[in-house]
């Protein structure tokens, strides 16, 4: 590792048609940042093309190659304990690898993060918002959002967001191993996590943008996964209280 403090996580999956220019945007940011890409055995190569990246920037990225598709919470938590073991990381990003997550928001998130344990890019605070989204993409997200924010008492307008930093003692006093679920709801679950611990979370206002390439990785497996991790965190919360 190099003593580069902010890295991001990119779980990717058939990313061949963004991987690069995803990489180049990144690496060409303002602010010094690094990349791990978490590989899930990418037919279209994906992997590969990382590889060459990170043999031409090996202080910047890194790549994680898995054995095959294990959910995008795993390879989050993946990515996380590869930073982990660094301690000169001190701040720790999430993002997606289909431009639905515009790099050129992360200097405000950074910025954000002198105040906030966890800074969200967020769709739904002022001045956010979704493009080329389809109207039943839109509906979904924003019951999902209604759903965590009422049944969970999360505070954060954005809760499914993917886009997000965490400083780095946020993740440190989370049981990542004990997290169940696996899928885009491990967003709802470490979200949750953050808030129990009295983590201070800020948002930024993002477009998010439907991917540019490829294919949407959200099946309807992943929306009934999504109903139980709510369903699951409603029933903790009340035994809580």
């Amino acid at each position: 590792m190099s003593k580069i403090k902010t890295f991001v996580i990119v779980p990717t999956y058939n990313e061949a048609d963004n991987i690069n220019p995803l990489i180049a945007q990144l690496l060409a940011l303002p602010i010094k940042i690094g990349v791990v890409v978490v590989d899930d055995n990418s037919p279209d190569g994906t992997g590969s093309m990382a590889d060459e990246w990170a043999a031409k920037h090996p202080d910047r990225v890194h790549v994680i190659h898995r054995a095959g598709k294990m959910g995008l919470g795993t390879a989050y938590i993946a990515g996380f304990k590869h930073c982990l073991n660094a301690p000169t990381i001190g701040r720790i990003m999430t993002m997606d690898a289909d431009f639905s997550h515009n790099p050129r928001y992360i200097p405000d998130m950074i910025a954000l993060s002198t105040e906030k344990q966890i800074v969200i890019g967020s769709r739904y605070v002022e001045g956010g918002g979704e493009r080329y989204c389809t109207k039943k993409r839109i509906f979904m997200s924003k019951v999902a959002n209604a759903l965590t924010r009422t049944l969970l008492g999360l505070k954060a307008h954005d809760t499914t967001a993917g886009f997000r930093l965490y400083h780095r003692q946020v993740l440190e006093s989370i049981p990542l191993d004990e997290i169940f679920s696996s899928g885009y709801s491990f967003l709802v679950e470490i979200l949750f996590l953050c808030q129990q611990n009295n983590w201070q979370i800020g948002e930024i206002p993002i477009i998010f943008e439907d991917r540019r390439a490829g294919t949407t990785k959200i099946s309807k497996n992943e929306v009934i996964k999504g109903q139980i991790t709510i369903a699951r965190l409603f029933f903790r919360r009340l035994m809580s209280k």
